[in-house]
């Protein structure tokens, strides 16, 4: 009743387990409907997953999860209804990303590292979301960022910092190197995905379609030779004018880098990479080369910015709001 019968009226997008409705309770309480489709065991895994994981937490930068339901072949979760969309419906449209201007952008990168932080070391559970991304990134009303979709995440025990899978999810382009080819999971994996979506949120490029005529790979290895070269300006979104304060860019460009490193153990934690973006870390490391960048290798082939002046101030989609 809610969604009119899953009209297609009320559809907002379709993802790799199933539609995504918008719905209507009796209350007039707004609601997104996500109905995963059960054609194999993974759908049913993504269900009781996202159930476990997301109804046990709560905090400001993460969707709430309002129920769900089972009736027949059904699974349904009900979640709050966030109006503005997913962050890569803004970031990457011509139009639309203008609203999101530095000081917004900042922010919202800000409350996503909260909301991983959360994650990672103060929710009930130690939770890794293994698909972080910017069509996971959920905006509400105030263009506030809510970290989404769960289905895939990993549940931690308090004395366990990494593990192995042989079953790797996620979205190529985000998953770290160590998760990608050898299954390991960790904080960093996360961290990693992280570095990936702050740059693209900087940047307003996304990191899997990026291409241009230096045969970078990524936009990351993009990234990577801009910075060196000191050419902060090139790499911010021309979007945001000549008004901003590049020198912030700047940090948090590094800041994107360091969190990209090949190696995890390279790689900030979420409380390293907040302290970094509040400037309570006033100087921050010079980068290695970043993971699948241009270049082959990483750390062990002279590829440290030496001359850098560091600042002081795959495999396939798992996402049910992919086509938000």
């Amino acid at each position: 009743m809610a969604t009119n019968n899953f009209s297609d009226e009320n559809k907002l997008g379709q993802g790799g387990f199933g539609p995504v409705y918008k719905g209507k309770l009796s209350t007039g309480q707004e609601i997104a409907v996500k109905r995963l489709k059960i054609m194999s065991g993974h759908g049913i895994e993504q269900f009781k997953n996202e159930v476990t994981v997301i109804s046990k937490l709560q905090h400001r930068n993460l969707v709430k999860l309002l129920g769900y339901c089972i009736h027949g072949e059904d699974r349904i979760l009900v979640y709050e209804y966030l109006p503005n969309g997913s962050l890569d419906s803004f970031i990457f449209d011509t139009t639309k990303r203008a609203v999101l201007d530095w000081r917004r952008r900042s922010s919202i990168i800000e409350g996503i590292a909260q909301g991983l932080l959360y994650l990672h070391k103060y929710s009930r559970l130690k939770i890794i979301h293994r698909d972080l991304k910017t069509s996971n990134v959920l905006l509400d009303n105030d263009l506030n960022p809510k970290i989404s979709d769960f289905g895939t995440a990993r549940i931690f025990g308090d004395d366990e910092s990494r593990a192995n899978t042989l079953r790797v999810v996620g979205t190529y382009g985000y998953m770290s190197p160590e998760y990608a080819m050898n299954g390991i999971i960790s904080e960093k994996s996360d961290v990693y995905s992280f570095g990936v979506m702050m740059l693209e949120i900087i940047s307003g490029k996304k990191n899997t379609t990026f291409n241009d005529t230096d045969d970078h790979l990524n936009l990351v290895g993009h990234v990577w030779d801009l910075w060196k070269e000191g050419r902060v300006s090139d790499i911010a979104d021309p979007s945001f004018g000549e008004t901003i304060a590049m020198h912030e860019i700047s940090r948090y460009v590094q800041v994107g880098l360091l969190c990209g490193e090949e190696n995890a153990a390279d790689r900030p934690t979420m409380s390293d990479v907040i302290s970094m973006l509040n400037g309570t870390l006033v100087s921050l490391r010079v980068p290695y080369r970043p993971a699948f960048s241009a270049a082959t290798g990483g750390r062990n082939n002279d590829n440290l910015v030496r001359n850098a002046e560091p600042c002081s101030n795959n495999t396939v989609t798992i996402s049910d709001l992919e086509a938000r």
